[in-house]
C-alpha cells in the first residue's frame, strides 16, 4: 500500500493533484492499496466491499468476488465467479469463515472459506439488493442469513438441512440495505429505516427519512453501520442519525403491548454533502461523501472524508480531506463505499477503480506531519510523551536535531543553543557536531551557556573556539567566561596568546581584556604577571590574590602601587601579621611622604615591640607636614627622636608650643620662656612654666619680659614672688 500523495498517484490518476492538505493537524492518513488489486481494477470495477481483520472481499461489476489480504494481494485460489452481473453486497461472519453475496442476477451465494459443507448457491428469481449473514454463523446457530429484495427474508437451516425462509417484513420500494448485529437487524426501504428484533420477532419501529425536492431517499444508498451491539449509525442522503437501542422501563411497559426494546435517536444533523458511507471512530464519526455541486466543467468533484464530533442536533468538524481517487470525475455518491475495521480504526474507501485505506495518525505520523508543517516545538513535545515509547520511527534526538537545523536556518541562534541542552544530553560526539554548526555562522556565543562542563567534557578546542569568538565580538562576555569556566576545559596558554595578539591590534575594551588576562595568568600559575596586571588595572582583587597565593615577597616592588589602589586596605595588609617588613615599606615609600606618614602613623598606633619608637624621627617631620595635632603628643611621649632635629623642624615651621617643649627638654628654659611671652603672648603658660621649673633666674626673666607690658605686669603681680621671700615666709 502507498500514500495517496505518492508519485505513483501522479502517474496513474486522471488528475495529478494530490490530496488536499489542511493546515489543521489531520486525524487520518491515507494509503492506496496496490499489488494484485491494481490489476483487478484495470479490467474490472469494484461494486462493493466487505472487510474483516483477516482479509477483505471485493465484489466487482462482472460478478466476481476477490479475496485479498489488506495489502491487495490475492489469496490463493480464492477468486470466485459468484454472479453473472454486478455484486450488490457482501457480508462476512464474525470469525471470517463464511461470506455471503447477492446480485441483480437473483442469486444468493454462501461460501465457506475452509469447508464446503454449508455452501449455498440459491436462485431467488428476483433482484436481490442486500444480504447479511449471521455474525454467529456456525453449527447450532441455524446457519442464518437475511436477504433484501421486495421484502426482508430470514433464511435458517432446518432439521433436514433445508433452508427455511421466513418473511420478516414487506418493504415498500424494496430493501435498500441490511446490517446485522447480535439480535438486531437494521434495514432500509423507501419509507425509512427499521430495526428488527430477531429474538422477539418484531419490528422496533420506523425511523422516517425526510424528502426534499433536491434529493429523494430512493435515489441514494442508505448506509447502515453498527458501532456496537446497540448503537446504529445511519447516513442517508445528507442526514446523519445516531440511534441507541435500549430496554423500555417498567413504567413504559405497564398496560401496553410494546416491544421490550425501543430505538432512541440520540443525534441527528445535516451535512452539506451527499453521504456515501458512515463509520465509528471512538466518540466521533467518519463520513465519506460527495459535494452536491459539480465543478466548473460540470464534472463531479473529489469525494471527501470527514471526521466529525456529533452533538444532539449539530456537529463539529474535526478534520476534512478531499481524496483524489482514480476516475472521481465520472462517479457519483452511490459509486463510493466505506467499510471499516472498528478495532483497528482503519477505514476502506472504495471507488470503482480505486481503494484507499484511511487510518488514524499514530505518534510517528503525527510527528512527521508536524515536522513537515514547521511545527517543531509540538513535534518535540509529541516525541517525549510516554518517554517516547509510542514512537517507532522517531526519537527525541532526530526530531530535536531537525528542529535545531531549522532554528539555525531561521537565525534563531539563542533558541537553538537552549534546545541543544534538551536534545543532546550527554552525547559528546553530537555536542561537538552541533557546536561546529554554530561556529560556521559565528554564533558560538548562543550555545556557550549550555555547553557541558561537568561529567561530560568536550574537546578543549570547542571551548577555545567559543572563547576566541567572545574575545573578538564580546570582550565583556569573554571576561565573564574566563571567570566562570574551569581552566581545565581549555589550554590556558593558547588563550593567553590569543588575548595578547588581540591586544596588539585592538585597543577597544582593553581594561576588560587585561582583567581577563590577569585571571588567565592566575590559571597558568604566573601570579607575578597577574599581580602586575591587577595593579595596572587598579583592581582591588589584588589583595585577595596576594593572600590566596601567599605572594607577599612579590609585592615588595609594588608597595606604592598598592597604596595608590587602596591606601587603607594596603596599610592594613602590610601591618597584618608582619607580612611585609616595615623597613621594606618605609624604604619603598621614602619618596612618597604622604603614604609614608599614613603607614608610620598606623604602625605607631599598633605599638608593637619591634617597631616601638623606631620611626619616631621620621614621624616628627611627617606629623609636622601632615598632622601637626599629633606632633606634640609624640614629642611628649617618645624619647626616640633627635631632639635638635625635631627642634629645627619645629623652628622652621614656627611651631612655638612644640619648640617650647623641646627647649625645655634641652634646658634652654630662658628661650622657651621668651617664646611664650613674646611669640605666644601666653602669660598664664609662662607662669606655669616658671612654677614648673622653680628657678629664681627664670622668674626674674619673666618679670623683665613683663615690664614693658602693663597687662602682663598686673596679671603676674598676683603670682610672682621671689623665691627668697617664699623661703622667709
Amino acid at each position: 500500500m502507498e500514500s495517496t500523495s505518492s508519485k505513483d498517484e501522479q502517474n496513474n490518476q486522471e488528475d495529478s493533484d494530490s490530496s488536499e492538505i489542511d493546515e489543521i493537524e489531520p486525524r487520518l492518513k491515507y494509503v492506496r492499496i496496490r499489488n494484485d488489486l491494481e490489476h483487478i481494477l484495470q479490467n474490472d470495477a469494484a461494486s462493493c466491499i466487505a472487510v474483516h481483520p483477516k482479509f477483505l472481499c471485493l465484489g466487482s461489476h462482472w460478478g466476481m468476488i476477490h479475496l485479498l489480504d489488506h495489502q491487495g494481494n490475492n489469496i490463493k485460489s480464492k477468486t470466485l465467479q459468484a454472479h453473472t452481473v454486478a455484486v450488490n453486497q457482501i457480508s462476512i461472519d464474525y470469525n471470517g469463515d463464511f461470506i455471503a453475496s447477492c446480485s441483480d442476477d437473483g442469486k444468493v451465494f454462501i461460501y465457506g472459506l475452509y469447508s464446503t459443507e454449508n455452501n449455498h448457491n440459491m436462485s431467488m428469481g428476483r433482484l436481490v439488493k442486500s444480504i447479511a449473514i449471521d455474525p454467529n454463523y456456525k453449527s447450532g446457530s441455524g446457519r442464518r442469513f437475511i436477504t433484501g429484495d421486495d421484502k426482508l427474508v430470514l433464511y435458517e437451516k432446518t432439521f433436514l438441512a433445508r433452508m427455511k425462509p421466513t418473511v420478516l417484513c414487506e418493504a415498500e420500494g424494496g430493501v435498500k440495505s441490511v446490517a446485522w448485529s447480535g439480535r438486531f437487524v437494521a434495514w432500509a426501504s423507501d419509507t425509512g429505516v427499521r430495526v428488527y428484533d430477531l429474538d422477539a420477532r418484531c419490528s422496533l419501529g420506523l425511523i422516517k427519512w425526510s424528502r426534499t425536492a433536491e434529493a429523494s431517499p430512493e435515489h441514494y444508498r442508505c448506509n447502515l453501520q453498527w458501532s456496537d451491539d446497540k448503537t446504529l449509525l445511519i447516513g442517508w442522503v445528507d442526514v446523519v442519525r445516531i440511534c441507541h437501542i435500549r430496554k423500555r422501563t417498567m413504567q413504559e411497559m405497564v398496560n401496553r403491548d410494546l416491544p421490550e426494546f425501543v430505538v432512541d435517536p440520540v443525534s441527528t444533523f445535516q451535512v452539506d454533502f451527499y453521504i456515501s458511507g458512515v463509520a465509528p471512530l471512538r466518540n466521533q464519526l467518519v463520513l465519506l461523501g460527495c459535494l452536491k455541486e459539480p465543478d466548473e466543467d460540470g464534472k463531479n468533484q473529489r469525494p471527501t472524508l470527514h471526521v466529525v464530533e456529533p452533538k444532539y442536533q449539530d456537529f463539529s468538524v474535526i478534520c476534512a480531506n478531499s481524496l483524489t481517487l482514480r476516475g472521481y470525475k465520472e462517479y457519483s455518491c452511490n459509486d463510493y463505499h466505506l467499510d471499516c475495521l472498528k478495532e483497528e480504526n482503519r477505514f476502506f474507501i472504495v471507488s470503482p477503480k480505486d481503494i484507499v485505506v484511511a487510518s488514524l495518525y499514530d505518534t510517528d505520523d503525527r510527528i512527521e506531519w508536524l515536522l513537515s508543517h514547521g511545527k517543531f516545538e509540538q513535534a518535540l513535545e509529541a516525541v517525549t510523551i510516554n518517554n517516547g515509547k509510542d514512537c517507532k520511527m522517531h526519537t527525541v534526538l532526530d526530531v530535536g536535531r531537525t528542529y535545531l537545523d531549522h532554528l539555525l536556518a531561521c537565525e534563531k541562534y539563542d533558541d537553538a543553543g537552549k534546545l541543544c541542552l534538551k536534545v543532546l544530553g550527554r552525547n559528546k560526539k553530537l555536542w561537538e557536531e552541533e557546536v561546529y554548526k554554530f561556529a560556521r555562522v559565528h554564533q558560538l556565543r548562543s550555545i556557550s551557556s549550555y555547553l557541558p562542563r561537568g561529567d561530560v567534557i568536550l574537546d578543549s578546542l570547542i571551548y577555545e573556539m567559543v572563547l576566541y569568538e567572545y574575545l573578538k565580538m564580546d570582550p565583556d562576555g569573554f571576561l565573564q567566561l574566563v571567570k566562570e569556566w574551569s581552566p581545565d576545559l581549555y589550554t590556558v596558554a593558547a588563550v593567553v596568546n590569543g588575548v595578547l595578539e588581540h591586544l596588539l591590534v585592538h585597543n577597544q575594551r582593553q581594561n576588560v581584556l587585561l582583567e581577563a588576562l590577569a585571571i588567565l595568568y592566575i590559571h597558568d600559575g604566573k601570579y607575578d604577571k597577574a599581580l602586575a596586571m591587577y595593579l595596572k588595572l587598579r583592581h582591588k582583587d589584588v589583595f585577595q590574590l596576594i593572600q590566596k597565593y601567599q605572594l607577599y615577597n612579590s609585592v615588595y616592588d609594588m608597595i606604592e602601587g598598592l597604596m595608590d589602589l587602596d591606601t587603607e586596605r594596603a596599610i592594613q595588609f602590610f601591618l597584618e601579621k608582619d607580612r611585609v617588613p616595615s623597613d621594606v615599606v618605609v624604604q619603598k615609600l621614602q619618596h612618597n611622604h604622604r603614604y609614608l606618614y599614613l603607614y608610620l602613623d598606623a604602625l605607631d598606633k599598633r605599638d608593637t615591640k619591634d617597631s616601638k619608637g623606631k620611626y619616631h624621627g621620621l614621624l616628627v617631620r611627617l606629623y609636622a607636614d601632615y598632622s601637626r595635632d599629633k606632633l606634640l603628643p609624640l614629642l611628649r611621649r617618645s624619647d626616640n627622636y633627635p631632639i635638635q632635629q625635631a627642634l629645627d623642624i619645629c623652628s622652621q615651621r614656627r611651631f612655638y608650643p612644640e619648640m617650647v617643649y623641646l627647649l625645655g627638654r634641652i634646658g634652654n628654659t630662658s628661650e622657651a620662656l621668651a617664646l611664650m611671652t613674646r611669640e605666644l603672648n601666653d602669660m598664664e603658660s609662662a607662669i606655669a612654666f616658671c612654677q614648673e621649673h622653680d628657678d629664681e633666674e627664670l622668674w626674674n626673666d619673666l618679670v623683665n619680659y613683663s615690664l614693658d607690658k602693663p597687662v602682663f605686669t598686673r596679671f603676674s603681680g598676683y603670682y610672682i614672688s621671689p623665691p627668697k621671700d617664699r623661703h622667709l615666709c
